[in-house]
């Protein structure tokens, strides 16, 4: 005996509640990496304007903007402006090798911390006449902390950071 069965029309096909939080989970990794990733970009721009204005002596230098955000923006645009008073430079390369150590994407605004053990043994603090290297300005190997934030326009840029002379790596 064939069965027959009525339907008003208007079913909906309900997913267990394990799949909608399975969605949200991966959403939300989907968006914690995406925010990692882009931190990671803003803080290695960050690095190469900073490296690249410290090369001209250009505290103006419109590629600090793209990634630094203040305060750390109008820190870094001092130290170039203080180290082309003096009639010094900076030169040579930068090592760098960033993690994420924590990601606040509910916070607001929302911010990605960033350590470092950045190697400066090959970039130095110069006198722009000579190239001989400033005394006392020597490099090393240090950590270093960040903080990435997201703006409102969906840019994350550095606005903090900080170089820790007293804990080598």
């Amino acid at each position: 005996m064939p069965v027959t069965a009525c339907a008003s029309g208007r079913e909906a096909v309900e997913r267990p509640t394990v799949a909608r939080d399975d969605e949200q989970r991966i959403d939300s990794d989907v968006e914690r990496r995406a925010a990692e990733k882009a931190a990671l970009d803003a803080y290695s721009g960050y690095l190469a304007a900073s490296r690249t204005a410290g090369l001209r002596s250009d505290p103006r230098a419109p590629e600090l903007s793209r990634f630094l955000a203040d305060p750390l923006l109008t820190r870094v645009q001092l130290s170039i402006r203080d180290a082309k008073e003096h009639g010094a430079m900076r030169t040579g390369t930068l090592k760098s090798d960033p993690t994420v150590t924590a990601v606040s994407l509910d916070a607001k605004p929302a911010t990605v911390e960033i350590q470092d053990c950045l190697d400066t043994t090959g970039y130095r603090l110069v006198y722009a006449k000579n190239k001989r290297p400033v005394p006392g300005s020597g490099g090393g190997r240090h950590l270093s902390t960040a903080t990435a934030t997201r703006y409102p326009d969906g840019r994350w840029l550095i606005n903090s950071g900080t170089t820790h002379r007293d804990q080598p790596c």
